[in-house]
């Protein structure tokens, strides 16, 4: 079973706003509704815009899950079209505009929302809300700190937390809705909710056709002092052909616009109610004597002397930048270390890191000792470069160096090896010859003649040359 569309749309400026910054859109596959905020920054402009990108995808033939990423990309591309218009008139900063689109395809609706404008399904009696409002109202009803019915009447309950601005954060809400035959879509901005209660809504939906529905809903909302424009779409889902035809509808500042306004839309007026100069609007107190779209835009105000700013912002970036590389240079300037310099060790003054055209180091002290008298693992050390706390702490680094090369030097140099004393020689005495006698004589004994002993040679004490090894 295919479903269609039968659709209406309508948009009226209300009693006291002088221009109409409301644009929507009805087509067989497409329902769409943009909001424009801003005041003097153009609002109907960006809903235009945005109107004027999304009703594109009318005409395309999407199904299935297929439509979100279509809606998505949509949005996307109509937020690229806002900050287009940004930069070719800077007066336009700060311009936006809700979005609330429903895509189909004769099975399923797919939800893009942006913004606090609503949409609504009315079935088997009962109204549903299906876009979630991003306001500052909302999100202390879902905090649980405000009631619903107080939102209602909370004197912030027009502050926008979220809408299509040109910014890169504009990400819509996304999903897809199950659809059946006798369902009545509805899409309205927000100067239909907040004065008309969701029980009032309801009735009115609840019988006659789409043309009838949308001049009943905008009459009420009139009636209850709207002071904002009112913009409402309502689309019946049904078996047949829909009764009113095929043609597309472009209603508000998108139509305008788009028959040849070149300036500031002019006022519309529909169902035959004619648009007062001035006036706080009626029932309910929500008159005020601010333009309500002034209050809503007031979080991002419109800003003037763009470039000028931008440029300030540049040079004040320039600036910092330029004085964190002076900065972090002259901290580079009071680090040492010691390390070598060709075949000599030296003391740098510096950080070892070049570059490209800056060198942040140079030789502060070239040292007499040669890298070739350190053992190797000093050696290593001061190839690698030793980082030093200041200038003493790298002097005192290479005094350490000195007296290892030192000490290697020392132990390195061969000890010389003791001559032995030569042995004396011993001369004999002469023999004197005895003269015989009668007499016996005990013979004397033979004269010993001491010698000096031969010395013994003590071999010197090897030298531990391990921790001085690679000295050369």
């Amino acid at each position: 079973m295919t479903l269609s569309l039968d659709y209406a749309t309508l948009s009226d400026v209300g009693r006291v706003r002088r221009n109409n910054e409301d644009s929507a859109y009805a087509g067989p596959h497409l329902l769409l509704l943009a909001d424009g905020m801003g005041g003097a920054a153009a609002g109907e402009v960006a809903s235009a815009a945005a109107v004027q990108v999304i009703r594109r995808l009318d005409t395309a033939e999407i199904g299935g899950e297929d439509m979100i990423e279509a809606l998505a990309g949509a949005v996307h591309r109509a937020n690229e079209r806002l900050s287009e218009l940004v930069e070719e008139d800077p007066e336009r900063e700060g311009m936006g505009s809700t979005v609330t689109a429903l895509m189909f395809d004769g099975a399923q609706l797919g939800l893009a929302h942006l913004g606090d404008s609503r949409a609504y399904r009315l079935r088997d009696g009962q109204l549903y809300q299906l876009s979630h409002d991003h306001t500052f109202v909302q999100s202390l009803v879902d905090e649980g700190r405000i009631s619903q019915e107080e939102a209602f009447t909370h004197p912030h309950r027009n502050l926008i937390l979220r809408v299509l601005d040109g910014r890169p954060d504009s990400d819509p809400d996304l999903q897809i809705l199950d659809v059946q035959a006798g369902d009545r879509l509805m899409l309205c901005s927000d100067g239909l909710p907040d004065y008309v209660s969701d029980e009032v809504i309801a009735a009115s939906m609840s019988s006659g056709t789409p043309d009838s529905v949308v001049v009943e809903l905008i009459t009420h909302a009139l009636e209850a002092g709207s002071n904002d424009n009112v913009t409402c779409v309502v689309a019946d889902v049904v078996e047949t052909e829909p009764a009113s035809g095929t043609q597309p509808q472009l209603v508000g500042a998108a139509a305008e616009l788009a028959q040849g306004s070149t300036g500031r839309a002019e006022p519309t007026v529909a169902v035959g109610v004619a648009a007062a100069d001035g006036g706080t609007g009626g029932a309910g107190g929500h008159g005020a004597a601010v333009d309500p779209e002034e209050l809503r835009y007031a979080p991002r105000p419109p800003k003037r002397f763009l470039w000028p700013r931008r440029i300030a912002v540049l040079v004040v970036v320039l600036a910092v930048l330029i004085g964190g590389a002076w900065f972090a240079y002259g901290w580079t300037q009071k680090q040492y270390y010691v390390g070598t310099d060709g075949d000599y060790v030296a003391i740098f003054k510096g950080v070892e890191a070049d570059l490209p055209g800056v060198s942040l180091s140079k030789v502060y002290e070239r040292q007499s000792l040669q890298v070739d008298k350190l053992p190797t693992y000093s050696r290593q050390q001061v190839e690698g470069n030793i980082q030093a706390d200041n200038l003493a702490g790298a002097r005192s680094i290479v005094a350490q160096l000195q007296q290892t090369a030192a000490q290697c030097a020392a132990k390195i140099k061969p000890t010389p090896t003791p001559k032995p004393t030569p042995k004396p020689t011993v001369k004999p005495k002469p023999t004197v010859p005895v003269k015989p006698t009668t007499k016996l004589t005990t013979p004397k004994p033979p004269v010993t003649v001491a010698t000096t002993p031969k010395p013994t040679t003590t071999p010197s004490t090897p030298v531990d040359t391990e921790d001085c090894d690679g000295v050369r």
